[in-house]
């Protein structure tokens, strides 16, 4: 058995994850704002002293689109860790943090080689965007009458759960470095998948493709944030949407909302987290 601190443990990718590994029966830290979970502030660094302690492995899945902050925690996190002698340290990335120039994407991307420098064994993966994700965005672009789309746009969604199983695999290993990414089943265009949620949700819209400019545009566009030769995942964004539906519930990703707890839960312990649409998948 080992001690496994999780940050973002009451996220999207968190809690399915946290589950997984103590199911597994090791000794899971699962760090959030929340006192009665292991409370400690990444940006300030108030309590990872005591999170990591006695910590064998360390899996890093809390983000926050705010501009550094990801980075900002990341040091903090890699100091801590070195200091309690922690020997792995997994990290959850996204594809294409290396290839569309998107300021959140470039944040991870620095955060990845913070964990490669930091002298601590790392495992790193990169998965495609959840789709949970996915199902928030569009519902936000369908409320309108027109629904706006980017022209050309495409996603590879995958399921957060086989993310998590992978993850936990990972942290239950020896370190790795960069693992293979993990991509979704099939390729969308932004329209099919606007088609599907539609008609899932019942709804009528007209969908406009709108072009874009601009170097980030042309980062998704050209399918930097792909990953068809990595498509390991098996639910597909047909299933996801059925489950959703029967649910009649919005999708796990509104844990970004003030009023629920995300992953970004250890960034601060006295205030919500920042609202934004970015997320992880982690994905």
């Amino acid at each position: 058995m080992s001690t496994i601190l999780v940050t973002g443990a009451t996220g999207t990718l968190g809690k399915p994850l946290t589950r997984l590994l103590r199911d597994a029966g090791h000794d899971v830290r699962a760090m959030s704002r929340r006192s009665d979970w292991w409370a400690a502030d990444l940006l300030t660094g108030a309590g990872l002293g005591q999170a990591t302690a006695g910590a064998d492995v360390v899996v890093h899945c809390a983000t926050t689109p705010k501009k550094g902050a990801d980075v900002e925690a990341a040091q903090n996190l890699i100091a801590a860790a070195k200091k309690a002698e922690v020997r792995h340290l997994v990290y959850v990335s996204i594809v294409g943090v290396d290839a569309v120039p998107l300021g959140y994407y470039r944040g991870k991307h620095q955060v990845e080689r913070l964990i490669e420098d930091s002298g601590i064994g790392w495992t790193t993966l990169r998965a495609t965007q959840f789709h949970d994700l996915v199902v928030q965005v569009l519902e936000a672009l369908a409320k309108p009458p027109v629904m706006l789309i980017p022209k050309d746009g495409r996603t590879q969604p995958i399921a957060v759960d086989e993310v998590a199983a992978r993850i936990a695999e990972l942290a239950q290993g020896d370190p790795l470095g960069r693992v293979d990414d993990m991509g979704g089943p099939e390729v969308f265009t932004l329209r099919q998948l606007a088609e599907k949620y539609l008609a899932a949700v019942g709804k009528s819209r007209r969908i406009v493709e709108v072009p874009l400019a601009g170097k980030t545009y042309q980062g998704f566009v050209h399918g930097g944030h792909l990953a068809p030769e990595r498509a390991v995942g098996k639910g597909t964004f047909d299933e996801y949407l059925a489950e959703y539906v029967r649910k009649d519930s919005r999708p796990p990703l509104d844990a970004y909302r003030k009023d629920s707890p995300s992953p970004q839960d250890a960034y601060r312990k006295d205030s919500p987290p920042p609202q934004d649409s970015e997320g992880n998948s982690a994905s």
